[in-house]
């Protein structure tokens, strides 16, 4: 039986890439700093982070009463690593807030018992590991459980289990957060997000998923710093660490909030132009119009500046764009001359891994 073709060959495409790669380098990163001396830089900053938040659209979302309401506590028995902390639970609350009016973020928040004026510390999710469930550990979920192994996913009950006090958010379009698309229990909604479906919200009402997670991290600050008084915790050295898609908010919460102190990027700090305009097909929350015309990613690291950072990158990773560790480099070049200006390039570091997309948990001795 002859099989009728459906469709014809086209010998020749006549795509778009080129043309936009040649755009990029006409057109990108016009208001990177170009100063000498701190007092430019950080006037610079100032006026880059008015530029950013119109761009994520963060000047359009509307601050709010966190309303905490803790509905579920768990009690996780552990084995701490360090002789010193005295005893063998980590309570989990599952904690809601409200970061805009009608909006709720849920979080474990994982608090070790046994430690007077314990460290704090944020840990943002990156995608394909459920949002919260992965980093919080929460293995006895067989889907989870893979992609923990997969990843090294679950930095936030390690974490824990050092000693720190430990919140877990679900960002937007994560865990129960998402969107109506995705609002069921087959393994790949649980594990995946609704980031498409809320861009395309987003946008026409000129806000950004980018803008949405940064905000929901720093109300998530917000709420740290209050119940930290509280309880007496030790949010002076405010940490935040995050993996893939956590890495990128970690990045973004740091560079537009300094009461974050201690920052942990992993699995994401690259250059634009290879990363995102020719890997075109990652997930729209990586997405903001108009950005490139203003900042290349080291730009927007070098807000983060003069606290402590550390980026992790894994030779093999694929995000890292058709040159590898070259395009990490660059950015990182960017970056340490910021450091420079303050002559604190010793807090500034680059964990480079081998193998491909994955967080090593090994350097999370290191974050303070």
């Amino acid at each position: 039986m002859n099989s009728i073709a459906e469709t014809i060959h086209i010998k020749k495409y006549y795509g778009c890439l080129e043309a936009m790669q040649k755009r990029f380098d006409s057109f990108s990163r016009q208001d990177a700093f170009c100063g000498s001396d701190v007092s430019s830089f950080e006037e610079w900053r100032d006026n880059s982070r008015k530029t950013l938040e119109a761009l994520l659209g963060m000047d359009r979302m509307v601050r709010c009463p966190l309303t905490p309401a803790i509905d579920e506590t768990v009690l996780l028995p552990v084995s701490f690593d360090s002789p010193d902390i005295k005893g063998n639970t980590i309570k989990r609350e599952h904690l809601v807030l409200q970061v805009e009016p009608g909006i709720y973020m849920t979080v474990f928040l994982l608090i070790p018992e046994g430690i007077e004026h314990p460290r704090v510390v944020l840990t943002l999710p990156g995608h394909q590991g459920a949002g919260k469930y992965s980093v919080a550990g929460c293995a006895e979920i067989p889907a989870v459980a893979a992609a923990i192994k997969k990843f090294n996913y679950d930095y936030g009950l390690t974490l824990a289990k050092m000693g720190y006090v430990v919140a877990c958010p679900d960002c937007r379009g994560f865990g129960e957060r998402r969107d109506e698309a995705l609002q069921d229990d087959s393994e790949k909604s649980f594990l995946n997000s609704t980031c498409f479906h809320l861009s395309h919200m987003a946008l026409g009402l000129g806000e950004t998923v980018c803008g949405m997670c940064t905000w929901d991290a720093m109300r998530l600050v917000d709420y740290m710093l209050e119940r930290g008084e509280q309880e007496g915790w030790d949010t002076e050295d405010l940490g935040c660490v995050g993996f893939s898609g956590g890495g990128m908010q970690t990045l973004w919460a740091a560079a537009m909030d300094d009461r974050i102190k201690n920052v942990l990027i992993s699995g994401y700090l690259y250059g634009y132009k290879d990363s995102l305009l020719e890997l075109n097909g990652n997930c729209n929350c990586n997405y903001i119009p108009n950005l490139w015309l203003h900042f290349d990613m080291g730009d927007i690291a070098s807000l983060i500046a003069p606290r402590k950072l550390i980026v992790q990158s894994c030779r093999g990773d694929h995000l890292n764009g058709p040159r590898g560790l070259q395009n990490v480099y660059e950015q990182m070049d960017i970056v340490r001359k910021a450091y420079a200006l303050y002559g604190k390039e010793d807090l500034i570091t680059h964990d480079i891994r081998e193998g491909e997309h994955c967080f090593h948990q090994e350097i999370l001795n290191s974050v303070f």
